[in-house]
This record gives C-alpha cells, structure tokens and sequence, in this order.
C-alpha cells in the first residue's frame, strides 16, 4: 500500500532486522490493525541496526523474502524503505516518512524488549515528539520495560483505555499492550537454524 497525496490513512510502522521474521511480528501487527484501528502496517526491513553486530545478519533480499512470507496478510506491506533511501537510524526513517507523507497519520510499533533499551536509539526523545507508540508485551521483558528510562521519561503520556485513539493523539503518547505475549524470538530462530 502506497498512499496518494490525499490520503489521510493511519498506517503502524514495525521496523527491525527481521533475522528472520516470525510469527511475533505477525502477532502485533494484527493485534495493532485490530485494535488501533490502523489501515496498514508497514515492516521496514531495516540493512543494519547500529546496536547489532552486522556479522549476524542473514543476507537483505533473504531476510525481506522471509518477512513477506511471515507476513501472509493484505493489509502488511513489507518494506525495503530504508535500504532504498540509504537510511540506519528510526529516527531519520520516521523523518524521511513524515516528509513524504506529511498527511499520514503514522504510529511507531515495537514489542517490550525494544523498549526496555530504546534510551540507546538515537534521538529516542525526539522519536517520542514525533509521532504515537504503540509497545507490545514479550515473555520476560514486560517489568524491564515498563521500568526503562524511555518508560518512565514519558510516563505522563501513556494512554490507558481507547486504544483506537492513539493514532490521531498529539505525541509524545503512547500505549502498552499487555494482551500480546508471544514467545518467538529472531535470536532463538537463528540458534535453532545454526549447524
């Protein structure tokens, strides 16, 4: 799904390595269409996350033809975004996206585990200003995430109750869904995958 000029569609961004993508990220971006009311979630397949070791990665167009093969639903667009517009931090994607869909009502998705660590990204508070968080729950990482230091900076702008409002709130705001809890890891897979 590409949006037109005047399209005003609230569209969930979930990006990562997928290496490999699985049925987790499927799970949230269900969970997040269902109950944020999105009209498309957007997986961008990032080249290289700064925070990981680059000798892990399975090779780009492998790791996008798995994520387009976990997805398996109309409304997931996997992405090369980021590959194509030469891009490594969220929050430089975020920009790009905003400047070329400014009428977009973007929301950014992460499970806890990305929170729990997301005062390592780059310009995390400026990410929080820029648009919603929806933050989906993982076995083992709830508590360290709702104790994180991005968790509690932003504390007073967490939404409780109407979900589906998240995409046109005025940022920093953001939401955590407890309701997710699937267990499947990318490193697990990897492990299981290795000789």
């Amino acid at each position: 799904m590409i949006p037109q000029r005047h399209d005003q569609s609230a569209i969930g961004l979930l990006g990562g390595s997928f290496n490999p993508a699985h049925a987790g990220h499927r799970e949230i971006s269900l969970h997040a269409l269902e109950r944020l009311k999105l009209d498309a979630i957007w997986w961008l397949v990032t080249p290289g996350n700064p925070l990981k070791e680059a000798k892990s990665y399975a090779p780009y167009e492998q790791r996008l033809k798995e994520a387009r093969r976990a997805a398996d639903h109309a409304r997931i667009v996997v992405s090369n975004f980021e590959q194509r517009k030469g891009l490594q931090y969220t929050i430089d994607t975020i920009e790009a996206l905003e400047t070329l869909w400014p009428q977009i009502r973007f929301v950014w998705l992460m499970g806890a585990d990305s929170l729990a660590s997301f005062h390592k990204w780059k310009d995390w508070r400026r990410i929080f200003s820029l648009l919603p968080i929806a933050v989906f729950g993982r076995p083992g990482y709830n508590d360290d995430a709702l104790a994180s230091e991005a968790a509690t900076a932003f504390a007073d702008f967490r939404l409780e109750g109407d979900a589906a409002g998240l995409a046109g709130a005025e940022p920093p705001a953001w939401i955590f869904f407890d309701s997710t809890n699937n267990a499947a890891s990318s490193t697990a897979l990897r492990a299981r995958r290795s000789p």
